[in-house]
């Protein structure tokens, strides 16, 4: 193809205070670099979105450094090599990588995923066979540790690791509670997702309706909210329970200077005896810290979408680089179902 002559790129452009907005970002129009020895030439076409981008907009230690302020936003994401100075990668592969959100980007193989046809579809490879379902995979089977017969509950259960996590303990032989946001959500659990119960947090009291739910108590609990509905887990855990924390979205815009009193500070777990009075475990994890075991939960991942066992949805939204702000905002208002993508119609 024609070498395209300019990249358009979305950069942070200021650190938010709570949600970010238009003042957060700014689109920019740079020259794509010459591609040397060792190098390819990736035409992206698709952006994941994930809960974890907010919080690489603030500067503080983590697991990863900030994004610098006028630098690409970080992100993962999709797509095919126009142009290659490396044997063996030739034009028209699809590869995968934390390229971030521009229409363009050199890169070297080692910081490359190339995706596998016979496993899924680039798509797949942003959600259930991605950082998405590895996160489930690797979360639930070596901290979740489940056991037929456990009641396992999820937060977020119909976002991307949350939907995942909750068909891979069904598949384990374990009795699952999903807790998610509206009743349609929470249908899509129990009639798609096979869920054996659904509560709907924004219908009533947490605490009780996991109490009905569990009544043996809470084996393990896969956290991607934190706040509230982690207290209100603790408090219904069975004897050696194990807690596993993954994410805390409902923390992630907090403001100290906000207008809404509940989200100036961060809150943390005030039931959190529960886990010596019931002898429970409570860890944290990264999914890199399983690289080395990517292939055999990709191909395990693959087998279970392909028999029929997990419904990998994926919520893809089409536009261009541009519209990724907005489209980021979708996951604190609880708009998407699966994983959330942005699919660029450019490319």
């Amino acid at each position: 193809m024609t070498q395209p002559l300019v990249n358009h790129a979305v950069v942070l452009a200021e650190r938010p205070r709570g949600l970010p907005n238009s003042a957060t970002w700014r689109l920019e129009e740079r020259p794509i670099p010459a591609v040397r020895a060792g190098q390819v030439l990736i035409a992206v076409r698709e952006c994941s979105l994930d809960p974890a981008m907010r919080g690489w907009l603030d500067d503080r230690p983590s697991y990863l450094p900030p994004v610098g302020i006028g630098e690409v936003m970080r992100a993962m994401v999709v797509g095919e090599v126009i142009e290659s100075q490396v044997d063996g990668l030739t034009i028209g592969t699809w590869v995968l990588g934390a390229l971030g959100v521009q229409e363009y980007a050199v890169a070297r193989p080692s910081g490359l995923t190339i995706v596998d046809p016979q496993l899924g579809t680039p798509t797949e490879y942003l959600g259930i066979l991605g950082t998405t379902g590895l996160t489930a995979y690797f979360g639930l089977f070596e901290h979740g540790r489940p056991r037929a017969g456990d009641t396992v509950v999820v937060s977020a259960a119909a976002g991307g690791v949350g939907s995942v996590v909750g068909q891979l303990a069904r598949i384990s032989g374990t009795r699952v509670v999903g807790i998610a946001g509206g009743s349609q959500k929470c249908a899509y659990l129990m009639d798609e997702l096979g869920f054996d119960a659904a509560i709907d947090y924004r219908s009533g009291d947490v605490r009780r309706a996991l109490r009905k739910a569990c009544p043996a108590g809470i084996d393990v609990y896969f956290d991607n909210v934190g706040g509230e509905i982690l207290d209100d887990a603790l408090a219904n855990l069975a004897m050696g329970a194990r807690v596993v924390v993954c994410g805390a979205i409902s923390q992630y815009n907090v403001d100290p200077d906000g207008a809404d009193p509940a989200q100036r500070t961060v809150s943390g777990p005030g039931n959190y005896l529960s886990l010596l009075v019931r002898r429970g475990t409570m860890s944290g994890f990264l999914v890199f810290d399983y690289a080395d075991q990517y292939a055999t939960a990709r191909q395990r991942l693959s087998g279970w979408v392909k028999s029929g066992a997990i419904v990998a949805r994926q919520t893809v939204v089409s536009g261009g680089v541009q519209d990724f702000p907005e489209t980021l905002l979708a996951l604190f208002s609880g708009e998407n179902v699966g994983k959330l993508t942005l699919r660029l119609e450019s490319g």
